[in-house]
């Protein structure tokens, strides 16, 4: 096979927001104007801080040090926005988060695409940062295991590194056979997908739904804002995609 695409999950393959926007609802009161995408963007941010200093991957099925990174975001993140949250009612606010995060439903157009591309021949795989077992009940939500075979499915707390260390992208081409120069990655996180892809030697496609500003000077090979534009990409050779 000379050619791997792989997928982000959260918000790349779903609309990560819709679980935040109902978990904060409750809290936000009567202001029509909140920001959730931009405190959206602030939870992602301390979420990926917050694991680093548990030290990322490999403390994330670490029981209470994982609960406690995941109340104390919404407690940062919410803080920031005016909205003063005790640690019992940050564990309320994750508690309503978890429980609709496997409510979730495919983007428009994702499903058919990753369908399309093994109909294709192309080696189609996921990766993502997070705990093993939350990271697959999303997975199973959406029924990926249908379209994914599952020894390309990679979750970081289960190999043992996130996203963006080049460690996890190196052993996923051992993993698979595959090479560097084989590989596109494609994730809605300037950090964890761009950097990471570019950093390891892949092909990058940020999938920036949300008009995110890059982080840092490095560039992408491809900029999509949806499926539709993805499709259209992927409807290239290999060659083109690394322009």
């Amino acid at each position: 096979m000379n050619k791997w695409i792989f997928f982000d999950v959260d918000d790349t393959l779903y609309d990560h927001l819709i679980p935040f926007r109902k978990a904060v609802a409750g809290w936000v009161g009567a202001r029509e104007d909140f920001p959730f995408e931009e405190a959206y963007h602030r939870l992602r941010y301390y979420s990926d801080m917050l694991s680093l200093e548990l030290g990322g991957a490999g403390a994330m099925e670490a029981g209470a040090s994982t609960e406690w990174m995941r109340w104390r975001r919404f407690q940062l993140t919410l803080a920031e926005f005016g909205i003063m949250l005790s640690e019992g009612e940050a564990a309320e606010v994750q508690k309503a988060y978890i429980g609709c995060q496997y409510d979730i439903d495919m983007l428009p157009g994702a499903r058919e695409l990753l369908a399309e591309l093994g109909a294709r021949g192309v080696g189609v795989g996921l990766i993502t940062n997070g705990a093993g077992p939350h990271q697959r009940r999303k997975i199973e939500a959406m029924g990926l295991e249908r379209l994914v075979e599952p020894n390309r499915i990679f979750i970081s707390g289960e190999a043992g590194w996130d996203k963006p260390d080049a460690r996890l992208f190196r052993h996923i081409n051992e993993a698979t056979g595959s090479l560097p120069d084989q590989c596109v990655m494609v994730g809605d996180s300037w950090r964890n997908d761009v950097i990471g892809a570019l950093r390891a030697g892949w092909a990058a496609v940020w999938f920036n739904h949300r008009g995110a500003i890059p982080e840092t000077n490095e560039e992408p090979h491809h900029i999509v804002a949806n499926y539709d534009e993805l499709t259209a990409l992927f409807a290239k050779t290999p060659q083109a995609l690394r322009r």
